[in-house]
């Protein structure tokens, strides 16, 4: 994005409502003009204020192209801050596209992906979270993450935001006054105040950003991997999860040869379910490719399912203690072993490490297998609290927190005041990146882009 593009205050026009027919369609306009145009198609001398009017829109020959209602949002008091006005006609895509035209030819222009959102951005009718939250409330796939999207959007995330950043700026004031009149009888760098502001600051900033983790994942989803040998019930245990049968199920070794992929959510938690091959040593050729991508697999997941056949004594466990991990003992209705969580008795040495029994194919062991997927991730199945979070806030929180304890750690072992203050300018410029307070036109760009065109 152009800083051209950002002062550019033409009026802008798009199809608000998606792709296709149906009942009612919505063309919005946006700007300086937009008023005057909807008085043109309408044929009306006045439009009153947020008072849907019924009226005819007419093209330049006086012919009607459509009949429905038009409703006028003067500025500031609209989504973009400027003038708004809506045409709410029938929903099929060649009148909409002739009401459209209509509109350009009056002296709109189409509008960018996500121009509506940006110039309310722009005018400080929202900031970066809360724009961002507008796609997530309209591409939310679940009850849970259209909350928290709507949580972000009314402004929750962005208060606690703005809560530790000008807890920032308080400390960033006093830090800079200290090096300002050092002949001051009282040493503000060594009183101790510092210090505690400091450590505060770094425990609110990970707080914030334990929360934002579990608002991605309700957003975008979790990756759980079931793994383990040939036979252990992975595609077994994937069609239990899933509900249905999505995998092929026999009891030839090596069946799955290839990554299968569900999706499902538990207790409004999105997870993208992979079924790998069989963990093993194999000379056939896509066999063994197989394996490789459920290697890849198991690396990229952020929960893995480790799966053994309980009802071979002989297998051991497949271990990956330096990953987040379960490892589940299936097969149990042909052992008789309790579900649940129990403890391994496997012939591996690994004796005392806490597994999950289940079994596939009678469902005993599942909820608790469930419940255990959800702690793995950090995510409790209450979640009024939580709100949607991206990738590049987590990122901003995480530069952040690192930047605080770098301050931290140096401060403590110096004491200098100007290290301090330029961490904290740094700290602050990462936390005022994710509302949009001190941010690139770039980003703008990134982020807008991605929106659907009437918004």
């Amino acid at each position: 994005m152009t800083s051209a593009s950002i002062v550019n205050k033409d009026t802008i026009v798009a199809i608000a409502t998606p792709a296709g027919n149906g009942g009612v369609g919505i063309v919005r306009l946006s700007g300086a003009a937009a008023y005057t145009i909807a008085l043109t198609i309408s044929r009306r001398s006045s439009l009153a204020p947020r008072y849907a009017s019924y009226t005819h829109f007419y093209a330049d020959d006086m012919t009607v192209i459509d009949s429905g209602l038009v409703l006028y949002f003067p500025s500031p008091k609209s989504f973009t801050g400027e003038d708004v006005v809506e045409l709410h006609g029938h929903g099929g895509q060649l009148v909409l596209s002739l009401l459209m035209r209509r509109c350009v030819a009056l002296g709109a222009r189409e509008a960018r992906p996500g121009e509506f959102s940006e110039r309310a951005f722009l005018n400080d009718k929202l900031d970066l979270v809360q724009a961002e939250a507008i796609a997530d409330l309209i591409n939310a796939q679940t009850e849970s993450a259209a909350r928290q999207a709507q949580a972000s959007l009314q402004g929750v995330f962005s208060n606690r935001i703005e809560h530790i950043a000008t807890q920032l700026i308080q400390l960033r004031l006093y830090v800079e006054a200290a090096i300002d009149f050092p002949d001051e009888d009282v040493d503000f760098l060594s009183e101790g105040k510092v210090a505690y502001q400091l450590a505060d600051l770094l425990t609110s900033a990970q707080q914030l950003q334990s929360t934002a983790k579990q608002g991605a994942i309700f957003r975008q989803g979790a990756r759980v991997v079931i793994a383990g040998k040939p036979n252990a019930g992975k595609s077994s245990l994937l069609n239990a999860l899933a509900g249905n049968a999505v995998a092929i199920v026999t009891d030839q070794p090596g069946t799955t040869r290839d990554l299968v992929r569900e999706h499902i959510n538990i207790a409004g938690v999105p997870l993208h379910l992979t079924d790998t091959a069989g963990l093993r040593k194999t000379d056939d050729l896509v066999e063994k490719e197989g394996v490789k991508r459920a290697q890849q697999a198991i690396d990229d997941a952020d929960v893995t399912l480790f799966c053994t056949d309980d009802s071979d004594p002989s297998e051991p466990l497949v271990l990956n203690p330096s990953r987040r991990s379960l490892q589940l003992l299936t097969k149990i209705d042909l052992t008789g072993r309790h579900p649940g969580r129990c403890i391994n008795t496997s012939p591996d040495g690994k004796k005392g490490l806490p597994v999950i029994a289940i079994s596939a194919q009678t469902g005993v062991g599942m909820d608790e297998l469930k419940s255990e997927i959800l702690a793995c991730l950090g995510v409790s199945a209450s979640n009024d609290t939580l709100f949607s979070a991206r990738e590049r806030h987590l990122t901003a929180l995480q530069s952040t927190i690192d930047i605080l304890a770098l301050a931290q750690q140096q401060f403590l072992s110096s004491g200098a005041g100007e290290l301090l203050a330029e961490d904290l300018r740094l700290a602050h410029e990462r936390l005022g990146s994710m509302t949009g307070k001190m941010t690139s036109n770039e980003l703008l760009g990134e982020i807008f882009g991605q929106f659907c065109i009437g918004k």
